[in-house]
């Protein structure tokens, strides 16, 4: 079995920012498996160097990914992909249930909720969402 390895592009032309093309491309391998969990992930100054970019557009994905749980930042030892699965089911849980107390204070019924929702979700996710 070969060692996995970290493998971003960065494209100048593409709309998404380059830390959010970080992040993103990041999260994906994480969540693909491409990245397992313990991975350790480059430096940011190591991986601004390799992908032309500046120490802080990296540091920027990183504690993003953080946030989101993806990764884990263990102080000198580095950052790591985390077992994120968990956290993240729990957040989106969260999220759920915070969206659906403000709906119903908004006095939509459940049907307009799920609509609106649904039409958020093909908003972010697109049209197949």
């Amino acid at each position: 079995m070969s060692p996995q390895t970290l493998s971003l592009t960065i494209d100048p032309a593409a709309s998404a920012a380059p830390f959010e093309q970080v992040r993103t491309q990041i999260a994906d391998q994480a969540r693909d498996g491409a990245l397992p969990v313990g991975y350790k992930l480059p430096t940011v100054r190591g991986l601004a160097e390799d992908l032309g970019l500046a120490a802080n557009t990296v540091a920027k994905a990183y504690r993003a990914l953080e946030t989101d749980g993806v990764i884990e930042t263990r102080g000198r030892n580095g950052s790591f992909i985390a077992a994120a699965g968990e956290a993240a089911d729990k957040e989106a849980a969260a999220a759920a249930e915070s969206y659906a107390r403000r709906v119903r204070r908004l006095g939509l019924d459940q049907r307009a909720a799920l609509a609106a929702a649904e039409n958020a979700l093909r908003a972010t996710y697109g049209a197949g969402a």
